[in-house]
């Protein structure tokens, strides 16, 4: 699996679905430890919010392009006490707003030194994290709000909102340290993030339908009249065009859940008003299965039997039944 960034300061989600399966697997939910970041950055979340001021900061001397790995010159003289941040490069996309999922190529280092912490540009995997209390780094929090998709961002971030006083010593952070950060931002997702493609026909009549609408509203998903399927299904609705998920891959989805038998939805994240991520080793086999070689945009109809998911031992309070054949449409935002 894709190595994390070090430098997020709590992990980016749960699934409500991680954990469960038959006593076989060894799955865990995706949040149960935060990384090295997260405890040692605890106290900087407690701080009031930072001016937001345009320098000093120092020059990107090469890799100045939208997407090219950056190379950032030292800080010069004393770095800003609050948070200084300057648009290298206004992108045209969605505005990201609190709460938003964003996908985006970073790099950070220290002011005093420019010494390079940690860049997803070498991994040629690009971040996926939520700008949101609690779930990153406040000074990314403060920083990359209110910016577009398609910006690169330059930000310097003062103990206060990066990893306080106690620093961050597996990262190679004093108390005292100023971080200095470069981010393009290729998308940001929120709650009315939907599937982009093609639709597929649905013309299996023993198998549900789902809805097909983009609007962020939840999609229908018609159950037949007619017995459930006893192996896996994991059928396009939508088709997208970005890269196709591996078995270990990370993903954002939206998604709807509801039982065979009834009809009755029992976990949404529309009804939530929040996304979740995940990975596809972290979840019930029948998500795992069913997303991979999925492409990234599209929506996908799973259908789910008990023994790729609950089987006889559902979670308390969920709902459902023992034995039941779970039906999932699913919208595939992002994958880290």
């Amino acid at each position: 699996m894709r190595r994390r960034s070090l430098l997020i300061a709590v992990p980016t989600g749960l699934v409500t679905l991680a954990g469960c399966g038959d006593d076989e697997s060894d799955t865990s939910k995706a949040g149960d430890s935060a990384s090295p970041a997260a405890s040692e950055s605890a106290s900087a979340s407690a701080a009031p919010p930072p001016k937001i001021v345009d320098g000093p900061l120092p020059a990107i001397t090469a890799g100045t392009k939208f997407g090219e790995k950056p190379t950032v010159a030292k800080g010069s003289g004393d770095p800003s006490k609050q948070l200084a941040v300057k648009t290298v490069i206004a992108g045209g996309g969605k505005v990201v707003a609190e709460g938003d999922f964003i996908l985006a190529n970073y790099l950070g280092q220290l002011w005093d030194t420019a010494k390079v912490l940690d860049n997803s540009y070498d991994r040629k995997a690009p971040l996926l994290t939520q700008i949101a209390q609690g779930s990153t780094m406040e000074g990314w929090r403060y920083a990359l709000t209110g910016k577009k998709a398609g910006s690169r961002v330059e930000f310097s971030v003062p103990p206060t909102w990066g990893f306080g006083k106690a620093g961050n010593a597996q990262v190679g952070v004093k108390g005292t340290d100023t971080l200095l950060f470069v981010f393009d931002i290729e998308d940001t997702f929120s709650a009315k993030s939907s599937a982009k493609g093609k639709d597929v026909a649905q013309d299996d009549a023993d198998l549900p339908k789902v809805g097909t609408n983009t609007d962020g509203k939840a999609p229908s998903i018609d159950i037949p009249k007619a017995d459930a399927p006893t192996k896996l299904v994991a059928n396009y609705v939508i088709e997208g065009d970005g890269e196709e998920l591996k078995a270990d891959s990370t993903v954002l989805v939206q998604y709807k859940g509801v039982i065979w038998d009834t009809g009755k939805e029992f976990d949404s994240t529309y009804s939530s008003g929040k996304l979740t991520s995940f990975s596809l080793q972290q979840v019930v086999k029948g998500w795992g299965q069913g997303l991979t070689g999925k492409k990234v945009g599209s929506r996908v109809l799973i259908v789910i039997p008990p023994k790729l998911g609950y089987g006889d031992s559902p979670q308390p309070g969920s709902g459902i039944k023992k034995d039941s054949t779970m039906v999932f449409s699913v919208d595939i935002l992002a994958k880290m």
